[in-house]
């Protein structure tokens, strides 16, 4: 790589954490808990959302950012259940950047928010290096990727507070073993809150919304 590229791409991520910072300092003055999910495509972070939102509506002021690359169709599936939502198309980019999460964030009432969610760009490299201004990283992956996903792609597990273990109804019929990817994940990022969870019949989305609540009472508090 030149010392030209190089110099450009510390320019580019310098002024994205900057705007990032500016963002979290807003949001913790709101009394705002933000959560950018990461995984890779198919992990079923817009189904685990969805879930999320119905158990914990009742109780907190939830939003949502919706990115992709292309379509409007995860955030028309998250509208339907009756909270704020906001679509980010990135045209082709495999992340969200704060600049897109800054602008998308005009159109939330901050004061009548609790807990926000930035759904990111299905992929576990590119978002792992972009500050969007979040409180937390979640990485979500599902068993159907295999066990050794942390250890492939070390950043976004070390980078974030938690891990959410998608469709796990689905491990009787799979060569997966729950330890091993705790192990793995845990050889990662040791500090790393782990959650094994299931949309379908519901297994571990009451322990995974109880810790999010918790986050959200935390910020209150301080």
């Amino acid at each position: 790589m030149s010392a030209e590229r190089v110099t450009v791409k510390e320019k580019v991520l310098s002024a994205n954490d900057q705007l990032a910072a500016e963002t979290r300092a807003r949001l913790q003055a709101e009394g705002v808990f933000a959560v950018n999910l990461i995984s890779s495509p198919g992990s079923g972070k817009t189904t685990l959302l969805e879930c999320t939102v119905d158990l914990m509506k009742p109780s907190l002021r939830l939003g949502v950012m919706a990115g992709d690359v292309q379509t409007r169709n995860d955030a028309d599936r998250l509208i339907r259940h009756g909270i704020p939502v906001e679509a980010i198309e990135t045209g082709g980019g495999c992340h969200l950047d704060a600049r897109q999460v800054s602008r998308a964030l005009t159109t939330f009432d901050l004061s009548n928010t609790d807990l926000l969610f930035i759904e990111n760009v299905g992929n576990l490299v590119c978002p792992a290096g972009f500050d969007l201004g979040e409180s937390v990283k979640v990485v979500l992956m599902s068993v159907t990727e295999g066990d050794d996903k942390p250890v492939k792609y070390p950043a976004a597990f070390k980078r974030a507070a938690a891990l959410v273990l998608t469709k796990t109804d689905l491990v009787p019929h799979l060569q997966f073993s729950l330890e091993r990817v705790l192990e793995y994940a845990r050889s990662v990022n040791p500090d790393l809150a782990f959650f094994s969870t299931s949309s379908y019949t519901g297994d571990g989305l009451a322990e995974w919304t109880g810790w999010l609540a918790g986050q959200v009472a935390a910020l209150k508090r301080s």
